[in-house]
């Protein structure tokens, strides 16, 4: 790996500025539009990035008792030219908080979200909801970008090897 030469602290060019380090009204329905991305930046002849993000204690509501549904969500990702922002990643999942919908589709839909934001090479999506009546759900989505071919078969090693847990750190960074 080649030495630092420059300094690494981002200029303000590179942060957003409506939200970075300011107060916002955060809305507690489903809010796509919170989410952020921040420029990546890639450093020539280092091969791609793994970025992992464990967001625990996430809520959302049952959509049919309206009861609250706890669980535990994993991002993997690989970027392209964006990161999430991590704040705005925080106050985008707050926003299911009085969401009611079934545990795949928020999955899916958090899936879609970041994949719209961020445009990633591939992005995975992992939710461990907690046992209601004795049944734990835990969905699993994925996005690769188009025609892109490493992503593509990334996608489809990651799923045809996936099991429950295999790639969702607890809150340790230990694998499940």
């Amino acid at each position: 790996m080649p030495p630092v030469t420059t300094s690494q602290l981002r200029q303000s060019r590179d942060l957003p500025s409506a939200t970075l380090g300011k107060r916002r009204d955060t809305p507690f329905t489903y809010t796509p539009t919170l989410l952020e991305a921040i420029p990546f930046r890639q450093v020539a002849g280092e091969g791609p990035v793994w970025v992992s993000n464990a967001c625990l204690r996430f809520t959302s509501l049952c959509p049919v008792t309206g009861q609250p549904d706890w669980a535990d969500i994993h991002l993997n990702y690989v970027p392209q030219k964006h990161l999430v922002e991590s704040k705005s990643l925080k106050e985008y999942l707050g926003s299911f908080r009085m969401h009611g919908d079934f545990h795949e589709d928020v999955i899916r839909t958090i899936c879609r979200d970041l994949a719209t934001c961020m445009k990633p090479r591939y992005l995975e999506v992992m939710g461990h909801f907690d046992s209601r009546g004795s049944i734990a759900i835990w969905p699993y989505a994925q996005f690769a970008r188009p025609r892109d071919p490493w992503a593509g078969k990334l996608r489809d090693q990651r799923f045809a090897a996936y099991r429950p847990g295999a790639w969702a750190p607890d809150a340790y960074g230990r694998a499940i």
